[in-house]
């Protein structure tokens, strides 16, 4: 059977698909020098195409999941990428063709998929109590290989886990140890059900929440405090199953519904929770969130509209995307209105959003964002000060696109921000990849190291630093030193 790739704007260029793994052991530093602490492994997971889309239609968060590993020990780093192989992945190899058609709608998928997860495990890794995992918030993780990338078993956390996805966005607190993660549609397409899940640094489960949504919609990312959790609704709404089998899009922009937020105790019940309404927005991203008193802080990057064009309204309009912007959200539980407030932290739109890990929920002030988006695809890393908006960016002036920061403590007790920013550098003009470290609180002197990759890197969307002590322990557990 031929092979040929539509001639769609997602294929050309940086977003070609790959379609290979890679193994390279030692890259090459081209500038600077690593810095004698930096040892452990970055993480990553992103999309590409095994082959052409069924219907020659495509957005960048589809394809199978590749899961990427650059291990940083005594100056030397390797990397490595691989195929996670879900059984669509399998599925679609064995037949040598996609075998599923529109996004997460299993009702377009050829009847030779019937009954397989559309899953593709394409979005990020999570390492919590000694197991790295690939997640996708559609499906259960798979666990993989730390060392190989070798797919393992799908796992529902040793029978745990009751609910039939978990999201491609937990929280790992970094003091505690504790997992905490969620499902949405959490008893299959199309429901309200909603499922919080806490488990203890050993990987057992120590709280369970079950609630209902308001409206069967995406819930891509949360945030937590060291006594809250949030959840923010979005109008973006899954029609019914009806609505699916007509190959209706598997979510739909609605610019008449509000955004409603649930804020809940981080060991509370169902009764427990609290809802607040606002105007309608969207968002993908959440940076932090701090409990203050009564007061509950959201920082995430927020959309005055709809975050994702490619999901038109319910009647076909498709609405452009509108630059997102760092913003807080309030919500005050000692009010009885059920409305917040919502204040700018840096006017820059901004993406991407990443944060110290030992501070995830706790009162802190830095955060790290991909900015300056333009129209020929560059961008650059932006520190800020969510305290007193301070802006710190890299002006490289180069046709070099970053992906997401990732930010690596210099030790488990330095101070907040005290350590560095890892990113894979899309070289556009060249067509290969780099990674930069930087100074995480001196962004504006560019990369303090830069490792020539003889590969190009599709993007990828998140990841997650694993410290060489906390491979061999299994826990993360330190210390947020003020």
């Amino acid at each position: 059977m031929e092979i040929t790739f539509p001639d769609i704007p997602l294929y050309q260029g940086w977003g070609k698909p790959l379609r290979s793994e890679s193994h390279v052991e030692g890259l090459e530093i081209v500038e600077g020098h690593l810095p004698a602490e930096l040892r452990g492994t970055w993480y990553r997971c992103g999309a590409d195409r095994q082959y052409p889309p069924m219907d020659g239609e495509d957005i960048f968060i589809d394809g199978e999941g590749m899961a990427h590993m650059v291990r940083f020990e005594d100056g030397h780093v390797s990397y490595r990428s691989r195929w996670v192989e879900t059984p669509r992945y399998k599925l679609q190899d064995e037949h040598r063709r996609s075998l599923f058609g529109r996004y997460r709608n299993r009702y377009t998928a050829d009847p030779l998929a019937e009954g397989i997860s559309p899953g593709t495990a394409n979005t990020s890794m999570l390492f919590h109590a000694g197991k790295l995992l690939a997640q996708k918030e559609d499906d259960l993780p798979y666990e993989i290989d730390p060392d190989t990338l070798e797919t393992g078993p799908q796992t529902d956390l040793a029978g745990q886990v009751s609910a039939a996805s978990l999201t491609a966005h937990p929280k790992v607190d970094w003091v505690t140890g504790e997992l905490l993660t969620y499902s949405y549609q959490a008893k299959g397409d199309s429901t309200t059900d909603f499922a919080i899940y806490i488990f203890d640094a050993d990987g057992a489960k120590v709280n369970e929440i079950w609630f209902n949504a308001p409206w069967p919609g995406v819930v891509h990312d949360f945030a937590i405090t060291e006594s809250h959790i949030v959840v923010p609704f979005f109008p973006l709404v899954t029609p019914s199953v009806e609505g699916l089998k007509e190959g209706r899009h598997f979510f739909e922009y609605h610019p008449d519904k509000p955004t409603m937020v649930a804020v809940v105790p981080r060991y509370g019940k169902a009764e427990d929770v609290r809802w607040f309404e606002g105007p309608n927005t969207t968002a993908g991203h959440m940076l932090n969130a701090v409990t203050e008193g009564s007061k509950v802080h959201l920082d995430l990057c927020l959309y005055s509209g709809n975050c994702f064009p490619f999901f038109p309204a319910p009647d076909g309009t498709v609405w452009p995307a509108v630059p997102p912007i760092l913003t807080r959200m309030t919500f005050d539980l000692a009010r009885n209105d059920g409305g917040y407030e919502t204040r700018p932290i840096i006017p820059v739109p901004c993406e991407m959003p990443r944060t110290d890990d030992r501070w995830q929920g706790r009162d802190y002030s830095h955060g790290w964002v991909i900015v300056y988006r333009s129209n020929d695809g560059t961008s650059t890393l932006g520190h800020v000060n969510v305290k007193t908006g301070a802006l710190d960016v890299w002006e490289h002036g180069q046709k070099i696109s970053v992906q997401e920061p990732q930010f690596v403590p210099r030790s488990p007790n330095s101070k907040e921000g005290d350590g560095w920013i890892l990113s894979f550098l899309s070289r556009l003009d060249q067509g290969h990849s780099e990674i930069g470290v930087f100074d995480a609180l001196n962004l504006a002197k560019g990369p303090i190291a830069r490792l020539h990759m003889p590969v190009r890197v599709r993007s990828t969307f998140h990841g997650v630093w694993v410290p060489e002590d906390v491979m061999r322990t299994g826990k993360y557990q330190m210390e947020a030193v003020a």
